[in-house]
């Protein structure tokens, strides 16, 4: 099969990255998970105390430090899977607590942090063969994507994994929090200026509330055989 470029849109928390982890993997493709990217500027931005004691974000100080971040993944030998590393060092469990949780939506709506990260998507994906999971990659960093796929799963299901999957990690939570932070970055995902969440025209919706893991895995499998095959075709 010839090969495309597939991109995995949705909302927090519906397990993109663990579909396009799992696909990629399975057909031999590059996975790039954009969320981790922002998460890791979040990450940047907390460590170098750019909040004040108002909370108020300094985005003049964070533009300009932007080049000092660099951002790359590597493969984890024991899990199978890419860790997220910033500036070299691994963060992969650090991007994933609440306190980044808390604040991604913010940095993500910046203009400039987007520029500068969508820049590096396209040029991770110019050689096709990869798979990349995010909020805009079938709207905005691949519109000519041949695959595109906008997942979902309703709040409380989503809090519901986010929640299990922090205290798997031996991370204290509290549902309600869980759920509070799924609904506010959902709005401040599809109400953002720059790059909003929202389903390509072209995109395949996939509501997974109520799938296990394998099954969307042999669901995306499935599309994508059909999609690359006819690619192939044509």
């Amino acid at each position: 099969m010839r090969k495309i470029t597939i991109a995995i849109d949705g909302h927090s928390s519906c397990g993109k990255s663990t579909m396009a982890k799992d696909l990629a993997k399975a057909i031999g493709y590059i996975y790039v998970d954009t969320g981790a990217m922002y998460r890791a500027v979040t990450l940047f931005a907390l460590q170098q105390k750019l909040w004040d004691e108002n909370d108020v974000l300094d985005t003049e100080r964070l533009e300009s430090m932007i080049p000092e971040i660099e951002i790359s993944f590597c493969l984890n030998e024991e899990t199978g899977k890419p860790d997220t590393y910033l500036n070299g060092v691994c963060v992969e469990s650090e991007i994933r607590g609440m306190e980044v949780s808390g604040k991604v939506s913010e940095i993500a709506a910046l203009p400039f942090v987007r520029e500068a990260l969508v820049a590096q998507q396209q040029r991770m994906g110019e050689s096709k063969g990869i798979v990349m999971d995010g909020r805009d990659i079938g709207t905005v960093v691949f519109p000519d994507a041949e695959l595109k796929v906008f997942v979902t799963a309703s709040p409380e299901v989503r809090a519901q994994r986010r929640y299990d999957e922090l205290l798997s990690k031996g991370t204290p939570a509290d549902y309600e929090e869980v759920l509070q932070n799924v609904k506010d970055r959902d709005y401040a995902d599809s109400h953002r200026e720059v790059g909003p969440l929202r389903q390509a025209e072209d995109a395949i919706l996939l509501d997974n509330s109520h799938m296990t893991i394998a099954e969307q895995n042999a669901w995306l499998l499935e599309v994508y055989q059909r999609v690359a095959g006819a690619e192939q075709d044509e």
